[in-house]
């Protein structure tokens, strides 16, 4: 079953953040996952508001979490810690 990898994320430093960004596209790609969200427009309605929403489809939770477990990713990660605040999760999408 497919699954969505849905970041939520407070940019605290934007340089270093965007070395994350510029690493980490490449890293989830080469995983299969495609982005359908990117710091687009949102409506916060519930629960702590991030400014930074990312939706990513991934062809299932296991490829999902092999990315984020990835050296590729992993080495993107570095650019994000201390860089951003984020919660991050997958969830199969039951079709």
């Amino acid at each position: 079953m497919p699954a969505l990898w849905i970041a939520h994320v407070t940019v605290t430093d934007d340089e270093a953040y965007g070395k994350y960004a510029e690493l980490a596209g490449p890293a989830i790609a080469k995983h299969g996952g495609v982005f359908i969200a990117r710091a687009a427009r949102y409506v916060q309605l519930e629960g702590k508001e991030r400014p930074r929403n990312v939706v990513a489809r991934f062809p299932s939770v296991e490829a999902a979490v092999e990315c984020y477990n990835s050296p590729e990713y992993q080495k993107a990660l570095d650019h994000a810690r201390g860089a951003s605040e984020r919660e991050l999760m997958v969830v199969e999408i039951t079709e």
